[in-house]
C-alpha cells in the first residue's frame, strides 16, 4: 500500500475522518460508503477491514476516480478529537528520570526492570485533547506550564492480557503528543509532604487544551521499529527536547502488554509513551503566553501550537 496518514477534519456538522496522500485530502465516508468510516473511532473499532476500504479508496484516487481536496485548504482537527482513554506513561526515559530527580533533590531510581516492575502509567483526561495550531491555555493561576513531547501509539484492537511478542499488532497507528503539565499544581496546598493524599493529578495533567495531538494518525505499518524514531520539541525556534525513542525504559510493545493485563484496551484508546530530557523544570523555564510549540517525530511529521 502506498504511504498515506489518517487526519479528523472540520466540515460544517463537525468532524470527518479522511486520508491524506500525495498532497490531498479524500473523505473515506465518500470514498467508502461505510456507516463505520463517519467517525474516527468508528473507523478504529473496524479496522482490519477498515484498511481494505482505504487500499480501494487509494487505489481509486491513483486512477482519478476519486476527487481529492487540497490539504493545505483544509482544517484539520485532533486525529482523534475525543479519544478513548489516554494513558499516559511516567519516567520511561532514563535521562527524564535523571533530570526530575536533579529538580526534586534525590537519587534517580534504579531501571525498574532490575526490580521486576512493569510500567507505570496514569490517566489524562480525553477532553483535554487538542488539535494541529490549536492554542494552548494556561491554567488559571498556573506560573510553571511545561512542555513534554511523547510517541503516541493509537489502538486498532480489543486487548486483554496480550503477549509481549502480539503487542505492536494492536496498534493501529502512531501520532505525536506533548503531554503538558501544570508543575505548580501538581501537589495540594496544606497538605502535609508525607501524605499519600497530596498529589493532585488532574490539576497537574487534565486541564483543558493539556493534550496537543496530531497532527494525524500514521498507520502502524509505515513505522517498522517504534523504538528507532528521533523525537525532538523545540519552543519558539530553540530546542528543548531531542532523543531518540530508543532511549524508552518501556518499550511501546512492554507498555501495551503490561497494561493489558491490567484492564482492557479498546479501539480508539491512545498511550503516550514518555518524554526524554529537556522539559522547562529542569532549567525553570515554563511556557508563557505568545510562545510556539513544534514537536517532531521521525517518520511522522510536526505538531505545532501556540501558547495563548
Amino acid at each position: 500500500m502506498k504511504n498515506y496518514n489518517l487526519v479528523s477534519y472540520r466540515v460544517d456538522s463537525g468532524a470527518r475522518p479522511g486520508i491524506v496522500f500525495q498532497g490531498n485530502l479524500y473523505d473515506l465516508q465518500d470514498a467508502s460508503g461505510h456507516p463505520a468510516d463517519s467517525t474516527m473511532l468508528g473507523l478504529l473499532a473496524d479496522w482490519p477491514a477498515a484498511q481494505k476500504r482505504i487500499q480501494s479508496a487509494i487505489d481509486r484516487a491513483l486512477a482519478g476516480q476519486l476527487p481529492g481536496r487540497p490539504l493545505a485548504e483544509q482544517r484539520l482537527l485532533a486525529p482523534l478529537p475525543v479519544p478513548g482513554t489516554l494513558f499516559c506513561a511516567g519516567a520511561n526515559y532514563a535521562d527524564h528520570v535523571a533530570e526530575m530527580a536533579k529538580v526534586a533533590n534525590i537519587e534517580p531510581d534504579p531501571d525498574p526492570h532490575s526490580l521486576g516492575l512493569g510500567s507505570w502509567h496514569f490517566i489524562k483526561s480525553s477532553r483535554s485533547v487538542i488539535g494541529p495550531n490549536d492554542g494552548i491555555e494556561i491554567p488559571n493561576g498556573s506560573q510553571k506550564l511545561d512542555w513534554e513531547v511523547e510517541l503516541a501509539a493509537v489502538i486498532g484492537c480489543k486487548a486483554r492480557n496480550i503477549t509481549l511478542d502480539q503487542a505492536l499488532t494492536c496498534v493501529a497507528g502512531y501520532t505525536i503528543a506533548v503531554d503538558l503539565s501544570a508543575r505548580d499544581f501538581s501537589r495540594r496546598a496544606g497538605i502535609a509532604i508525607q501524605s499519600p493524599f497530596r498529589f493532585d493529578w488532574v490539576a497537574h495533567k487534565s486541564f483543558d487544551t493539556g493534550c496537543p495531538l496530531g497532527p494525524w494518525i500514521t498507520p502502524a505499518e509505515q513505522i517498522p521499529d517504534p523504538q528507532k524514531l528521533a523525537i525532538s520539541l523545540s519552543v519558539n525556534g530553540e530546542m528543548k527536547q531531542n532523543s531518540s525513542t530508543a532511549h524508552m525504559i518501556f518499550t511501546v510493545a512492554e507498555q501495551i502488554s503490561d497494561l493489558s493485563r491490567k484492564l482492557t484496551l479498546w479501539p480508539g484508546d491512545v498511550i503516550l509513551t514518555g518524554t526524554p530530557a529537556g522539559v522547562g523544570s529542569a532549567t525553570g523555564q515554563f511556557l508563557k503566553s505568545g510562545d510556539h510549540l513544534s514537536a517532531r517525530i521521525e517518520g511522522i511529521g510536526e505538531l505545532k501550537n501556540g501558547v495563548i
